[in-house]
């Protein structure tokens, strides 16, 4: 038998993303972040410079890795799978296949001058990259019914739940129309943590490129807006991604946490088999939220090459230094924040 022939790496091109796309819905191990719906997003509301690799083998694609190249805040860029995701890095239809695109993104990264390239990788690729052990994700599958969702949880969260439902009068709606909410509400949040928000038409871009695997969610309390959460599907699991929170409704009504256990039921209903609750810093106080869930952390594993940068990177709220910027970003008022969260975000990525 023969060997399988080298795969050829080249930069995507517009006119192969449906083709693309399929080969991502189909393997295994690949995200929505590996879309092009996410590439067209970014770069709709940031203007990010799609890098995007394709690996071809005798006419069809068996390999893809999402990459851009996003600006740095006083200059220069680094290359980033996936930027404003949480999960990317290569995919391939064999082990030579993935160190193939990663080789030529090094490559890349290299004549490009950037200071790092930067893989959101769920697993090690084991081919000698910088590791960060700073981030975790919490998965599980779903039980077989609605019912089940709550019998499973710690008894304390599940006594939130109930409370929130039996004695607050707490509901769950779904609709598209609530995402000018989850924005207002998102922002609100964010502000309270002491961080930027991201923009209006982020949200929106989202929502034109990723059109059925997208969906919201609203939890109310006699028609008052609690909780907003946009969530993604993707195969068979749904994604809570962005959560926006009112003003003391978690400490009033634990809203969050009947928010997710009404989005579990939802995607039971939908014939969904797996909850993504999403990637947390380890020891956050998100972290601890998602552990109280009864959902135990897994491991991500960022993988990094250094071109100009001097190590990886440091700048998020497990950094002492940020302390000052967020205590800052606190007491700004609101209507600044998010005026200034704009510009701010296209260098978060």
């Amino acid at each position: 038998m023969s060997a399988v022939s080298p795969a050829e790496i080249r930069t995507f091109r517009v006119e192969d993303d449906a083709e693309r796309d399929a080969y991502v819905l189909a393997h295994a191990e690949s995200s929505l972040f590996h879309l092009s719906g996410w590439r067209k997003a970014v770069q709709d509301a940031f203007r990010h410079e799609p890098r995007d690799l394709l690996a071809w083998r005798d006419g069809r694609i068996v390999g893809c890795l999402p990459l851009m190249r996003c600006s740095r805040l006083g200059g220069g860029s680094h290359l980033i799978s996936s930027p404003y995701g949480v999960y990317g890095g290569p995919i391939g239809e064999t082990a030579e296949d993935v160190a193939g695109l990663v080789e030529e993104a090094k490559r890349m990264a290299e004549k490009l001058r950037v200071g790092r390239l930067e893989l959101r990788c769920e697993q090690d690729l084991g081919l000698g990259l910088e590791l960060s052990d700073l981030y975790v994700t919490y998965v599980t599958e779903l039980p077989e019914t609605p019912e089940e969702v709550l019998a499973r949880m710690p008894k304390r969260a599940r006594a939130e739940v109930r409370k929130a439902r039996d004695r607050h009068g707490l509901v769950l709606e779904e609709g598209s129309e609530y995402l000018d909410d989850l924005i207002r509400m998102f922002h609100s949040s964010k502000h309270a943590l002491g961080s930027p928000g991201l923009p209006a038409k982020w949200y929106r871009a989202l929502k034109r490129h990723l059109g059925d695997h997208l969906v919201l969610h609203m939890a109310k309390r006699e028609g008052e807006p609690l909780a907003c959460l946009m969530s993604f599907l993707f195969r068979d699991t749904i994604m809570v991604y962005y959560i926006g929170v009112a003003p003391g409704a978690n400490h009033t009504y634990s809203a969050t946490g009947f928010a997710c256990a009404g989005i579990q039921q939802w995607a039971i209903a939908n014939g969904l088999k797996t909850y993504d609750l999403g990637r947390s810093r380890s020891g956050s106080g998100s972290s601890k939220f998602k552990k109280n869930q009864g959902i135990a952390p897994a491991p991500l594993h960022y993988a990094y090459h250094l071109v100009k940068s001097e190590g990886k990177p440091t700048f998020n709220p497990s950094n002492p230094k940020t302390a000052i910027l967020q205590k800052t970003w606190r007491k700004m008022p609101q209507w600044l924040a998010r005026q200034l969260s704009s510009p701010i975000s296209r260098y978060l990525p």
